[in-house]
């Protein structure tokens, strides 16, 4: 049998600029777009955007380094990377690409929401600007027992397609075109809803800090932000940076990745947010801010159904390049643990995630609704809690305990530095950081959920 520590034959990032905006792409997804604009129009505003800047430099990009130099050192996926460095280590990598797996099985149910709201866009659509119709027409698609499950399937055939095609042949390519796409959608829209009658309200709403509303619920909604938007804790930044050379510069990557994931934040805030004060909607209105609010807003927008197709199709290409990265993560502990050939994996853990898919659909309908779970949480909402608020922050904790006390923070820098060849002046800060600060705040976190279980 082939030693598993042995240094694999991998395919490898054709260019450290299609490395960055795949990683970039990974952290990009539906937790800037569609997450970031309503967490902060609950939570303050201008002053969670405060406290969320300050936690990605101090967590974020902490962990992002973490990952990369984990998946560097060992050219392993997350299960590899831990048995190669601690044997007995080896089962929390199974944590990270679980809770990617499980993440992308509803991810792709949501996929398949925006790729409906495309056709709807293009046939014309979005014409009514009465929240209670558009929140009956949402509701009604997505607890139709047929026509969502369509669209997930449809959305998952994207995402295979692009993740059989490997590192440099599939997931490269096409992050090389969706990443800049998405950039330049986004400004696009951007300057269209800033420029809306009464749109400054919503932009000092989201720049302009009160700290009068700073509390402990804020920095905790800022640090799970921070946390489910750059990806961490997923498995997928240890399997990205697998495939990196050894003459990558993992300190500029751990930069430019969480730089590039905050300015689409910043900007999707400002896209949002804007567009919502000028026509009088409420900034808090949740998750459905995506699927009933902006719809709305488009209605009332000059040329809406124009700025509607081209925002759901920025979005799609968010949810894609997110949903390719969280399956990579199985594939490749497949083809690297089990040995199977990525068309196998790819296809296999596809129509398995397609199938845990399906009861996530049919939860938001009659089929399911009555059915409870977590905390009496239907099938949708329990397996994003339990992916997301529960093994996500325990692979993060865990990650950082290994990181600062098991293999020991010497070691990391040696590797970050490629020797001592690559400057890296926070050294000690990082260390410092990775050894306390991340342990405490992400443990916080991890235990805040595990009260919700018995609340």
């Amino acid at each position: 049998m082939t030693d598993l520590n042995q240094k694999q034959e991998r395919d490898q990032w054709g260019s450290k600029v299609g490395f960055i905006f795949a990683a970039a792409g990974s952290a990009v997804g539906l937790g800037n777009l569609w997450k970031f604009p309503y967490t902060a129009g609950q939570n303050g505003g201008g002053v969670f955007v405060f406290i969320y800047l300050a936690l990605v430099l101090i967590i974020g990009f902490t962990l992002m380094m973490a990952e990369l130099i984990l998946g560097r050192t060992t050219q392993l996926g997350p299960v590899g990377a831990y048995r190669k460095l601690k044997e007995k280590w080896s089962w929390v990598g199974y944590i990270g690409v679980l809770a990617s797996f499980l993440i992308v099985t509803f991810y792709s149910v949501i996929g398949g929401w925006i790729l409906k709201y495309i056709v709807t866009a293009f046939q014309g659509g979005f014409n009514v600007t009465d929240v209670a119709i558009l929140e009956t027409t949402f509701t009604n698609f997505i607890g139709a027992p047929v026509e969502p499950l369509i669209y997930h399937g449809a959305f998952m055939l994207i995402t295979l397609g692009i993740v059989m095609g490997g590192i440099s042949g599939g997931i490269e390519k096409a992050s090389k075109v969706l990443m800049p796409g998405l950039l330049i959608m986004m400004v696009v829209i951007m300057i269209r809803s800033m420029t809306l009658p009464g749109a400054m309200a919503g932009v000092e709403y989201l720049l302009k800090p009160d700290f009068t509303m700073l509390n402990m619920k804020v920095v905790l909604a800022a640090l799970g932000q921070v946390f489910f938007s750059l990806s961490l804790g997923m498995g997928v930044i240890i399997t990205y940076g697998s495939y990196l050379s050894k003459n990558e510069n993992l300190v500029e990557s751990s930069f430019y990745i969480p730089l590039l994931d905050t300015i689409l934040a910043l900007l999707s805030g400002l896209t949002i947010l804007p567009a919502v004060f000028a026509l009088g909607f409420d900034p808090a209105g949740g998750p459905g801010l995506l699927f009933i609010t902006l719809p709305g807003v488009f209605a009332g927008m000059p040329f809406g159904s124009f700025f509607a197709i081209l925002f759901f199709i920025l979005v799609l290409f968010a949810a894609v390049t997110s949903s390719i990265s969280l399956l990579e993560a199985s594939v490749s502990l497949f083809v690297d643990e089990f040995k199977w050939n990525r068309k196998k994996a790819t296809i296999t853990l596809g129509v398995i995630a397609f199938l845990i898919g399906v009861p996530s659909s049919l939860a938001n309908g009659p089929v399911m609704s009555d059915m409870t779970f977590i905390n009496g949480m239907n099938f949708f909402d329990s397996m994003s809690f339990f992916a997301e608020n529960l093994l996500l922050p325990l692979s993060g904790l865990l990650l950082a305990i290994f990181i600062g006390w098991i293999w020991g923070t010497d070691k990391a820098v040696e590797e970050a530095t490629n020797s001592g060849q690559v400057k890296f002046g926070l050294a000690k800060a990082w260390a410092f950081i990775i050894k306390w600060v991340a342990p405490l705040g992400i443990g916080y976190i991890f235990f805040q959920s595990v009260l919700t279980l018995f609340s």
